[in-house]
């Protein structure tokens, strides 16, 4: 791991009164119950291609300091915390005190020299109501000893750790300190399976690069949004809130333009929008269709997938950056469709092909979905470069202003967090 910066790559730092571009990825990290309860942070710097290295570690500290005082806490972790790294040049810097100590766990990157003055500091930052995780531990060496009962969260690096050496790993580590152990770089169900049976308590991954859940479980909708719906409809609501409603639950979305468009075989336009499917439907059937989901989902439970919440953020940002291109509506509906859907062969565990099979979906969309083709292919892609915080890519990507300025990229990615973010904690009753 990098504090954002990949191998061989630099950073150009600007004059102090211009802070450096930036943008970031989070992923995230769930406990046993398949709930996302933090996100790593990866930062990264927009001159990373361009500049020369004058200051790596001033550069990282004005991005985080930027990010944290720009962005808003709020919109960049919702209600969860954030793990970010820290090099011991860095921990030792007052950039730390920057931060919301009851909002950000120090991770101690592995490159760290566990000397008398890091303890030192370790103790300083707990006395401030800073939290602390040991990063990509492969052996629980004896050189972690001083710092171990300052450490909260131990995260295992599962893919280097031989996999006959993580059981004697693991009753060590729970012999040796009371701190949850975190199963980072977990790529497929096997291992989450895995790490579950040894007892990790929480899980790290590609889950949205890849198609893989935690537990591979179906996802269905939510519960309250299909009660919000429910009472929306019961109250004659206008269409554009119930469309707000939907928005929440991307899946959900689907199956309602599978129905509309199973029902309206022979229509001479395909029905292709939200907004369109719910004229077409009328709010009895609606209400009809919604009060099923809501008996078929009576004796399952309640968690969603945090892929839910991604889906949600591609859609919103997606529609964002359309927004930016043009004023074209229609667009707009159909960036925010195709960024919704483009995690359903995902949580439904089905191939995408299958999918949009069943429904009619316009022909950028499908490209879009399909090949990552065209102008909404286009702002896909620049959605999942976003997600992976992969500064090679996206500078590429955007090199002619499109679908934005670099520069914009950031606020419009916050915009899109801030809105997922609401709709989660709203879907959590919160």
């Amino acid at each position: 791991m990098s504090w954002g910066l990949p191998d061989g790559q630099t950073v150009c730092v600007t004059a102090p009164e211009k802070p450096p571009v930036f943008w970031l990825g989070r992923q995230p990290i769930l406990d046993r119950r398949e709930q996302t309860v933090a996100y790593e942070l990866l930062f990264r710097s927009g001159d990373a291609i361009s500049g020369r290295v004058t200051d790596n570690r001033m550069a990282t500290a004005s991005v985080i300091t930027h990010a944290f005082n720009e962005l808003g806490i709020e919109s960049v972790l919702g209600t969860c915390r954030g793990f970010i790294n820290f090099d011991a040049d860095l921990l030792l810097s007052d950039t730390v005190e920057l931060l919301p100590p009851e909002r950000t766990v120090v991770e101690l990157l592995e490159t760290v020299d566990i000397t008398p003055a890091i303890v030192a500091r370790c103790h300083e930052l707990r006395a401030l109501g800073f939290s602390f995780a040991l990063d990509d531990v492969v052996q629980l060496g004896e050189h972690y000893t001083p710092v171990l009962p300052l450490i909260d969260i131990i995260k295992v690096d599962v893919l280097a750790t031989p996999p006959g050496d993580l059981p004697a790993m693991i009753a060590r580590a729970r012999g040796l300190t009371g701190a949850k152990l975190l199963a980072e770089k977990v790529d497929s169900p096997e291992q989450a399976r895995r790490c579950r049976e040894l007892g990790f308590d929480l899980f790290q991954g590609y889950f949205f690069a890849r198609p893989a859940v935690l537990e591979g479980r179906r996802v269905d909708p939510s519960r309250q949004v299909l009660v919000q719906l429910l009472q929306q409809v019961l109250t004659s609501a206008d269409n554009r809130q119930i469309e707000a409603t939907f928005k929440q639950a991307p899946e959900l979305s689907y199956k309602l333009m599978r129905l509309v468009n199973s029902i309206g075989m022979g229509l001479r336009f395909p029905i292709a929008s939200l907004s369109h499917a719910l004229v077409f439907l009328g709010q009895q059937q609606l209400q009809r269709w919604v009060q099923l989901l809501l008996f078929a989902q009576r004796s399952r439970g309640t968690a969603q997938s945090p892929l839910l919440g991604m889906a949600a953020t591609r859609g919103r940002l997606m529609e964002l950056l359309a927004e930016k291109q043009s004023g074209d509506v229609a667009k707009r509906d159909r960036a925010f469709m195709a960024g919704i859907l483009s995690l359903l062969d995902v949580l439904l565990e089905t191939r995408m092909e299958d999918l949009i099979a069943q429904i009619s979906l316009p022909g950028d969309v499908r490209d879009a979905l399909l090949a990552r083709a065209g102008p909404l292919g286009h702002l896909l892609k620049v959605v999942e470069a976003l997600e992976q915080a992969d500064s090679t890519t996206l500078p590429a990507l955007l090199a002619n202003d499109d679908p934005c300025r670099f520069d914009d990229i950031a606020w419009i990615q916050v915009k899109a967090l801030a809105w997922s973010n609401a709709i989660a904690q709203a879907a959590r009753g919160g």
